[in-house]
């Protein structure tokens, strides 16, 4: 008689399979719920082992019940990693995305159907793939796990549309509990997540966003004197490795540039090629490199314990994505420092992304007008369109957020046609949505209190009032960027008369109205000087400041209201003459560096002035065919494979390398990874 295996448990696989003797905080609770068949929604910060929370449980399901753990991510780099790491502790684990061949995929699911692997890992988009979500309804898995999920929210600080179908293509595996994980949702996307995803149920886990080794500040500072207070505040060994995070590659290229003398530095973005994006992260992984100066490109699926410091050389565009960035540093729980260097300037950068990637809703609103007779190919809709003032990166973007929320449907042939009316609600509530990060994420450096405390309580969690201790409200001396007070200097004072002058009689003013009109008294139009003031003021209780908004063409504006106090109506000179302001960070010797122009905007520009007659049209006509067949194979519709402009740039600049591809405006490093063979092959043959 064969015995029957004892029953597994939780800590034995903990042990066995993973070599760790205890869970983390929170962990354990997790991976009991999700063991059992619960659905589960888990909110960790960056660090605090997420991945943990499917890989146990699944190994317990897998093992006990049969099947495999699949798991749905949207970063290759990640799925690479964590296959790697599955794969050293034992397990069988593999893969299947777009940086792989055909035939290695094929393996990888066959395996799958054959019950030999603990984990299958792809990528979001191969659910689109004809067939694909049909065989997992035939060969169930014995558990999904959704990672970063807040792509799949359209209220998430990464919404991307493709991962937001997830959850209709797994809709009929209802019997197979999911855990979705991610390291930054806010109250609103947890709650998206779990409708997209369809949880029944879910046993929710919001944990662990209180780091307790952190010394977060705040410093308002103008650009030009950023790069010396970076280089001082990192000189001491103790304060690296670090990681620099600049709002654009430009920047990024510049920062490096003026530290490279005196620290080992690597620059990563977008537009490096996937080789030298991997060397760097190696060099800095394996210790050769002290600082890694980066865009939001760097970091994720990052395992770097001893990060040290963190700085953002820039504001950030939302509070979700900064506190994912700070959370690299001091995995290791010794003693870190985050530090956010900004001014008022810093937000403009973000708004006009945000003008870019939401155009006008009279715009959306004429390509739905001249669907109103019926189906139309793109090319022809766009040409009725153009002629009515619409460019063609007006149109590409209108016609992305019509898909995006419903008001159109798109063939792979790319024939358009209006299925919705109701497109224009969730496009203004997306944008509003926007809107109101940024302007947290600009209010946030000025915030009163304990850092740490305002960052736990936007992600929902409420562990206690307790103060840090740590941050620059907490303990300002110990912050690297403490400025004494002084009293107000001459101009300071005139410009807050000017302020309480204006208010007075008034109800409530714009701070932008006020600004200007302080601009008659000023000698200087920097703002930041007025800000300044403006603080100072709020301080001694003379105005009140409210966040107000009004709508305008259908967008929600939103703007500061200053208020005149009864101690502002009453102020004497004396009390202006004693009202204390932050020192200002000094100006920099050397100002901003200066980088040359990129070769491919140039190109472009040289296209876009020459007219169509410029570019080879048989070599345009090759690509859109390319294309087309793309979209069939993925089942979208071919503007979401490439852009027209995107094609005609290729065509301007027939790039030969990887190198020269990431160099064409539109291309990024994981469309280069998806496409870049076939591109390069389209373009040597003509």
């Amino acid at each position: 008689m064969t015995l029957a295996p004892p029953p597994l448990s939780l800590d034995q696989i903990l042990r066995e399979n993973f070599r760790l003797a205890e869970f983390r905080p929170g962990q354990g609770a997790v991976c009991e719920a999700v063991a059992a068949g619960s659905d589960a929604l888990v909110v960790m910060p960056t660090g605090a082992g997420k991945s943990l929370c499917y890989q146990v449980p699944g190994v317990f399901r897998t093992r006990s019940r049969g099947g495999t753990t699949l798991v749905i991510s949207p970063l290759v780099a990640l799925i690479e990693d964590q296959v790697q790491k599955l794969k050293t502790l034992g397990l069988r684990a593999e893969r299947i995305h777009s940086g792989r061949e055909r035939d290695d995929s094929r393996a990888a699911f066959r395996l799958y159907l054959q019950d030999e692997l603990d984990f299958l890992f792809i990528a979001p988009e191969r659910l689109a793939v004809p067939g694909f979500a049909e065989m997992l309804e035939r060969k169930p898995p014995s558990l999904i796990a959704v990672d970063e999920a807040h792509c799949i929210s359209q209220w998430g600080h990464d919404f991307r549309p493709d991962y937001r179908l997830v959850g209709e293509r797994l809709g009929k595996l209802e019997n197979t509990p999911i855990v979705a994980l991610t390291a930054t949702a806010t109250p609103a996307v947890q709650d998206d997540i779990a409708r997209q995803l369809g949880l029944e149920g879910e046993c929710r886990f919001i944990h662990g966003f209180r780091r307790t080794n952190l010394i977060v500040e705040a410093a308002e500072m103008p650009p030009s004197a950023r790069l010396d207070f970076i280089a001082q505040a990192l000189a001491p060994d103790e304060r690296r490795p670090a990681i620099l995070y600049a709002p654009t590659r430009k920047r990024a290229e510049e920062l490096a540039a003026g530290l490279k003398d005196r620290y080992s530095v690597g620059i990563y973005h977008a537009g490096l090629t996937p080789a030298a994006r991997e060397g760097v992260q190696t060099g800095f992984l394996g210790g050769k490199l002290d600082v890694i100066v980066a865009t939001v490109a760097f970091g994720m699926g990052i395992d770097k314990a001893n990060v040290r410091t963190v700085i953002h050389a820039a504001l950030p565009a939302a509070i979700e994505s900064y506190y994912q960035e700070i959370g690299r540093a001091g995995r290791d729980g010794d003693l870190s420092r985050a530090i956010l260097l900004h001014s008022f300037g810093d937000s403009k950068t973000h708004e006009f992304f945000l003008e870019r990637d939401y155009p006008e809703v009279t715009h959306l609103r004429a390509v739905m007008k001249a669907l109103a007779a019926g189906p139309l190919m793109k090319d022809g809709l766009q040409a009725m369109l153009d002629g009515k003032g619409i460019s063609p990166e007006v149109f590409e973007k209108a016609l992305e957020k019509l898909w995006i929320h419903g008001g159109v449907k798109i063939t792979p042939d790319e024939e358009v046609t209006a299925v919705s009316p109701s497109w224009e609600k969730p496009y203004l509530a997306q944008l509003t949505h926007r809107q109101k990060s940024q302007r947290l994420m600009a209010e946030y450096p000025a915030s009163g209190g304990c850092r740490m405390l305002h960052l736990i309580r936007h992600f929902g969690e409420h562990d206690s009032d307790a103060p840090c201790g740590l941050c620059d409200r907490c303990a300002p001396k110990n912050a690297l960027s403490y400025r004494p007070a002084r009293t107000m200097e001459p101009m300071e004072r005139a410009i807050a008369t000017a302020v309480l002058t204006s208010l007075a009689g008034r109800y409530g003013v714009a701070a932008g109205r006020l600004f200007e009109d302080s601009q008659s008294i000023a000698s200087t139009k920097d703002r930041s000087v007025f800000e300044r003031v403006l603080k100072s003021l709020e301080v001694g209780r003379f105005i009140e400041v409210q966040n107000d908004e009004f709508e305008k063409d259908g967008k929600t504006i939103a703007f500061r209201k200053i208020y005149l106090t009864r101690a502002g109506r009453s102020v004497k000179a004396s009390e202006l003459n004693s009202l204390e302001v932050a020192e200002a960070a000094p100006q920099s010797a050397q100002g901003a560096l200066k980088t040359k122009k990129r070769k491919a905007k140039a190109a472009v520009a040289a296209f876009d002035s020459s007219g169509a007659s410029a570019f080879d049209s048989a070599l345009f006509d090759s690509l859109r065919s390319w294309r087309l067949d793309e979209a069939r194979k993925r089942g979208l519709p071919a503007f979401r494979i490439l852009g027209d402009r995107v094609l005609q740039a290729l065509c301007a600049l027939r790039p030969q390398s990887e190198s020269d591809l990431l160099e064409v405006p539109g291309l990024g490093p994981k469309l280069v990874e998806k496409y870049g063979s076939d591109l390069l092959s389209r373009l040597s043959a003509r």
